[in-house]
């Protein structure tokens, strides 16, 4: 596991949270929780990712 990926997670997840106090603040709740979901879902599909390749792996690992 790389550790850019962590960073990369990180980075997003201050990216997110900075934009969903500043929309927060400025009266666009609405705006801050779709801010907020599509962080979380651009992190999600990051580590579905990871895990693929982790069953693709393992897979290799018992087929000849």
């Amino acid at each position: 596991m790389d550790i850019d990926l962590i960073f990369k997670i990180a980075g997003i997840g201050i990216l997110v949270s900075v934009l969903g106090q500043v929309l927060t603040r400025t009266g666009r709740e609405d705006m801050a929780m779709l801010t907020t979901l599509a962080g979380l879902v651009i992190v999600l599909l990051m580590v579905v990712n990871l895990i693929s390749q982790l069953f693709n792996t393992v897979k290799s690992m018992f087929i000849y």
